[in-house]
């Protein structure tokens, strides 16, 4: 159905079919309030919610098309637009004013099209823009009004002269148009305003495409006159190498030489000139470059350079006189650099690398001397720490590369003879030297550097490294007495005893061995006693004494009566006797199994019963402790089978309550309160109902007096 748009009220627009915004007003229902949040019975998915959604989405609304039958109607549809655009304008910026002009070109009409751009280009905002030049210029380049569109280019450039873009595009026409004089004029132009690299990179590809070299090369001397830089003169050198040969690339480059040896990119510019030459078969050119950049350029800007130097005189060089230079001119660097700072152990270690890459055994003790003779100031083990690994590193070279055994020897024991050991000492230096003395075979020196060691500062790893080196050799006496000194320097080493008896049950000695781990569990003061009195447990368990071992429970029960010392012993109570058998089978049947079993059961049961009944006379507040020990008890008891007594566990397990208890704060009130549980057992309840009557009495007595 075809609709003409007439003017009139809205009742008369309703009567026609359009509809008005009460119409087209959205109403929402109202928001109810979820009393029920429970979920519900059925539940769906999120992808149901949506599909569901979907399905009931009602039709969208749109407005009727509208058809324009004659004149008046276009005339009326564009006078409408007309005011909508005015109206869009005032306040849209840019980008309304191009919607307007594309709007008026789409009519067709040309003349109103230019009068928008020309209206926009009216503000002071929109004539900075860059982007409505373009606009305007594709347009009238579009509607193909040459004469146009160069006015609209010249004004664009002539007042933002720094955009690149309005350049490239004013050229591109006139190229388009075969216009070649008009663009080169142009470039003249954008190239008076001393533009970036790039647009002198596309007048030289401008002229390149119509094959004026001459012109290029012109351009190219203003260019790096311009720019003075590596990379515009590398570019100018490879130009001429493809159109103007050898002779005049090898020009550019020593010009650029000359001009940019101070540049901090000279490096770069040394270095595909030497590749220049290199690929020219002009070795000493090349070498001659390599030595003139490495005077100049700083070090610390010539990393690229010197290896660069160092692979071409690995191609064509004497090996040893361009190491020497090399390393000749870094040994000039560290030498200040350690001149500044002799304290400054990092560059020592550089220097030293640096020499021993070069292989001068002179040169290389030279350094290592120079830099151990730097003691550090205070005998603090911080300030030793790296001038220490000097020696080693020094001591490892006479060794290893120079293979000097005899002067090894007096690295280590004038190493040994500087520090200062009352104050700081170093466990590895001594292993060290005594490990090369093993490795010359001679055992006697090894002892004696390691026995020095510990008579002066005795330490944990000494004597590990130490107890370890008898031991490979089989020396259990000298192992012995290696134990009993590190457990005379630190009788409280759990380790140190652990290990000794160790070595004892190793060798199948258990008396020595039971008397070791007395004499440690003998100790006022243990690291870590629990370890050392387990280990003591199993070794009386292992050896199948069973008599010394609940002796052992005993004695243990008399210094602590942890939780799990007693269940442990349970548990030992329990298994007793099962390694005697010896892997044979036992007839379950025979009466003598069946009395050992009764008995096992009676003493595992007889330690739980103690535990209890100490948790619950002497550490009543530790319920937790005693529910645990009750819950191990019923295992204990279902593991016994028939011989189990479940029902007299289960009697004596609490009842588990939720209280509550006050925090403190810092200043002493409690504001808050937290859940803990508590345990009620059998017997307990009674006397907490006494206690709270005794309470309300005594508050009632309390209110009464007042």
């Amino acid at each position: 159905m075809a609709l003409t748009t007439r003017r009139g009220g809205g009742a008369d627009q309703a009567s026609l079919g359009f509809l008005t915004n009460r119409d087209t007003e959205v109403r929402l229902p109202r928001a109810t309030r979820v009393k029920n949040k429970a979920p519900a019975g059925v539940q769906i998915t999120a992808e149901q919610i949506l599909r569901e959604a979907r399905e009931r989405q009602e039709p969208e609304i749109r407005p009727p098309k509208q058809r324009i039958t004659d004149a008046d109607e276009l005339a009326d549809y564009r006078l409408g637009e007309r005011k909508r655009f005015e109206g869009l304008v005032t306040r849209g910026g840019v980008p309304a004013w191009v919607k307007y002009a594309r709007w008026e070109e789409g009519q067709g009409d040309l003349a109103r099209a230019r009068s928008v751009y020309e209206r926009a280009l009216d503000l002071d905002a929109a004539r900075r823009d860059h982007a409505l030049w373009l606009k305007y210029a594709e347009f009238e380049m579009r509607s193909r009004c040459v004469s146009h569109a160069r006015n609209v280019w010249d004004r664009a450039v002539s007042l933002l002269p720094r955009v690149d873009q309005l350049w490239h595009k004013y050229i591109h026409m006139e190229e388009l148009l075969g216009a070649v004089a008009n663009a080169r004029q142009l470039f003249e132009r954008w190239m008076a305003w001393r533009p970036d690299i790039a647009a002198w990179n596309s007048y030289i590809k401008f002229e390149l495409r119509y094959g004026e070299v001459d012109r290029a090369r012109a351009i190219y001397e203003r260019f790096v006159g311009e720019h003075p830089r590596p990379d515009t003169f590398v570019r100018y050198a490879k130009f001429e190498m493809k159109h103007g040969g050898v002779e005049r690339a090898r020009r550019v480059y020593e010009r650029a030489s000359e001009q940019l040896v101070d540049d901090e990119d000279a490096e770069v510019l040394f270095v595909v000139f030497a590749e220049f030459e290199e690929q020219r078969r002009e070795v000493e050119r090349a070498r001659a470059i390599y030595k003139y950049a490495l005077d100049r350029v700083p070090k610390g800007k010539a990393e690229d350079l010197y290896r660069k130097f160092l692979a071409f005189e690995k191609r064509f060089g004497d090996r040893e006189g361009i190491d020497d230079a090399i390393v000749g001119k870094q040994r000039f660097q560290y030498e200040d650099e350690v001149r500044n700072n002799p304290l400054n152990y990092d560059s020592w270690f550089d220097y030293i690398r640096l020499e021993e890459s070069a292989g001068n055994k002179d040169r290389i003790r030279d350094v290592y001397e120079r830099a151990i003779a730097n003691v550090p100031p205070a005998q603090e083990k911080r300030y030793w720490q790296r001038y220490i690994y000097l020696w080693m590193n020094y001591a490892l070279y006479e060794e290893l590369d120079a293979q000097d055994m005899e002067r090894t020897r007096e690295v280590y024991r004038a190493c040994l003879k500087l520090i200062p050991h009352k104050k700081v000492t170093f466990a590895k230096l001594w292993l060290m030297a005594a490990q090369f003395e093993i490795r010359q075979k001679n055992m006697k020196a090894a002892r004696r550097i390691l026995g020095n060691a510990i008579g002066m500062v005795p330490k944990g790893k000494l004597f590990k490294e130490y107890i370890e080196i008898e031991l490979h050799l089989g020396n259990f006496d000298r192992c012995r007495t290696l134990y009993e000194k590190y457990i005379e320097w630190s009788p409280a080493n759990c380790y140190a005893w652990r290990k000794y008896a160790e070595l004892e049950k190793s060798l199948r000695e258990a008396d020595r061995a039971r008397s070791v781990y007395e004499l440690g569990i003998a100790q006022p003061s243990l690291d870590t006693p629990e370890v050392l009195w387990k280990e003591y447990l199993q070794f009386e368990i292992d050896e199948g004494e069973f008599g010394r071992a609940r002796e052992l429970y005993e004695r243990l029960l008399d210094r602590t009566k942890h939780l799990k010392v007693w269940i442990s012993y349970a548990e030992f109570e329990a298994s007793a006797g099962l390694a005697e058998d010896n892997g044979s089978e036992v007839n379950k049947n025979d009466a003598g199994y069946q009395e050992q079993q009764i008995e096992r059961v009676r003493m595992c049961r007889a330690v739980f019963e103690r535990a209890f009944d100490y948790f619950r006379t002497n550490a009543a507040e530790l319920k937790e402790e005693r529910a645990m020990l009750l819950e191990e008890w019923l295992k204990k008891e279902l593991g016994f089978g028939d011989l189990g007594d479940v029902a007299l566990v289960q009697k004596k397990a609490p009842r588990k309550v939720k209280r509550k208890r006050p925090l403190p704060t810092d200043d002493g009130s409690n504001v808050a309160y937290e859940e803990y549980v508590d345990y009620i057992f059998p017997g307990e309840a009674t006397l907490a109902s006494g206690l709270k009557i005794l309470a309300a009495a005594y508050k009632w007595k309390k209110q009464k007096s007042f």
